[in-house]
């Protein structure tokens, strides 16, 4: 791939199964250094066990990983010095305060940040002393993010980091994730919240049965894929074929509502309708356009599969 900007990740054909089973199938993508590229999909989409490969954890049965310039397998002490990891899940022993425990994780790493400005990063300045053990799920959750982001990561993977969130937490994290990448750190974010990943990430991927069905900004996903909807009442007096005719599309009408998904000519048929509306007076009552969104690309990418 051409681009300026050089590349973090790069991923080319990986495909992996256990047993039987495969659960990542002939994956490709890169993740370019100082954004934020998203990997969505359902429970068993291979997500988890694509991120694994990247970590590390896992070896592809086929094709070729890279990250930070070498296959994440081979890395050691310096190569994980930058990189930073937000698990699904996490274990920390319940006696140890918040603030010890992160301590123990700021020593594995060379240039890690202050204990102090971690824990307001991620907002439990309040819970420094507390036992890990007596958090909430929620708080918990938070300690996992910031043990992730103690070490100045170059490369941070979270993975669904906001789950437990109330959505003013949420919202807060969010913030505090667009920092990081503004301030230079590259990340590799799994989410099922189509809100969060249409506002952080630079670029995304679909991936359903161990497959990508698609990716690019969710901007040009929603352009591409998605579908926009028109509708409105039907005038009294006015039939159908009339409508069609006048604005040069199929519409349906169903319970005095006449609608139509269309394409990207949707500014021509409003300018058709809005014309003939103001030339005849007869008002098109409850007009509206629906625009789609992520989570409708993201349904019709993946056909609702689990």
């Amino acid at each position: 791939m051409s681009n300026s900007v050089p590349n973090i990740i790069e991923v080319s054909n990986i495909k992996k199964g256990f047993g039987g089973f495969v659960a990542v199938n002939d994956v490709s993508f890169v993740v370019r250094k100082g954004e934020i590229f998203g990997l969505l999909g359902e429970n068993g989409a291979g997500k988890t066990t694509t991120i694994e490969i990247l970590e590390g954890f896992q070896k592809a049965d086929q094709g070729t990983a890279v990250v930070l310039g070498i296959d994440p397998r081979l890395g050691r002490r310096a190569w994980r010095d930058r990189v930073g990891f937000v698990l699904q899940e996490s274990q920390f022993d319940p006696i140890h305060t918040v603030n010890e425990t992160l301590k123990l994780f700021a020593s594995f790493f060379s240039n890690p940040r202050g204990v102090a400005e971690t824990l307001e990063l991620v907002g439990l300045t309040d819970k420094a002393d507390e036992r890990f053990g007596r958090l909430s799920g929620g708080q918990k959750r938070r300690v996992d993010v910031a043990i992730g982001i103690i070490g100045r990561p170059d490369l941070l993977f979270l993975d669904e980091p906001t789950t437990g969130f109330d959505p003013v937490a949420r919202h807060e994290f969010w913030t505090v994730i667009e920092g990081l990448r503004d301030g230079g750190t590259s990340i590799l974010l799994t989410t099922h919240y189509m809100e969060e990943a249409q506002r952080l990430c630079d670029r995304l991927a679909i991936m359903a049965k161990g497959q990508i069905m698609a990716q690019g900004t969710s901007s040009s996903l929603i352009s591409d894929l998605g579908v926009t909807t028109i509708r409105f009442e039907q005038p009294t007096g006015v039939d159908l074929s009339t409508l069609c005719a006048i604005a040069g599309e199929d519409f349906f009408l169903r319970d005095n509502i006449v609608s139509a998904s269309v394409g990207s000519n949707v500014q021509e048929i409003l300018l058709h309708l809005l014309t003939w509306s103001r030339s005849t007076g007869i008002v098109l009552a409850g007009l509206e356009v629906i625009r789609p969104t992520l989570n409708d690309v993201f349904l019709g990418a993946t056909d609702g599969d689990e």
